[in-house]
């Protein structure tokens, strides 16, 4: 897996954490190894900006997925392994905003992050949560995930 990690935002995070829960969600989920995908951390005025921007919504969020193409969960796209990578696409994560969440939770900012992540990873392959059953479907996967990593779904 090519999994790049930027941290455009100023507190220090452990990358190789999240480079490390990305590769695991993708493996379980049949990627090839050719797979790259993108984790971008960056400030909440920078994810406020994309918000709006993308998705016509004001004010920071947590985490946001922008899909290279549309897939369907649990289906893995059909790829050459002597072609190019296979682009699934980025995924922007607001730290300091996912901490106030953790706050607000009662969990880790570890755990919380690796939901975020996981989350993030899970849309750009497909799964969503626009209806109570989609919802669910998702949030055991992110379950199961997390658990493969001892972490745990608030």
């Amino acid at each position: 897996m090519s999994v790049f990690v930027a941290n455009e935002q100023g507190d220090e995070f452990d990358l190789a954490l999240l480079r490390g829960l990305t590769e695991t969600v993708l493996k379980d989920e049949g990627y090839p190894t050719e797979t790259e995908v993108t984790i971008l951390l960056v400030t909440e005025a920078e994810m406020a900006g994309y918000n709006e921007r993308f998705l016509k919504r004001e004010g920071p969020t947590d985490v946001l997925a922008f899909p290279v193409e549309d897939l369907l969960p649990g289906v893995v796209p059909e790829h050459d392994p002597h072609g190019p990578p296979l682009m699934i696409g980025d995924v922007i994560i607001a730290p300091s905003y996912v901490q106030r969440q953790a706050d607000e939770f009662g969990v880790t900012f570890e755990d919380e992050m690796a939901l975020m992540t996981t989350h993030g990873v899970l849309h750009l392959i497909g799964y969503d949560h626009q209806v109570d059953e989609e919802a669910e479907r998702m949030e055991q996967r992110e379950r199961d995930l997390l658990g493969l990593l001892g972490r745990t779904r608030r």
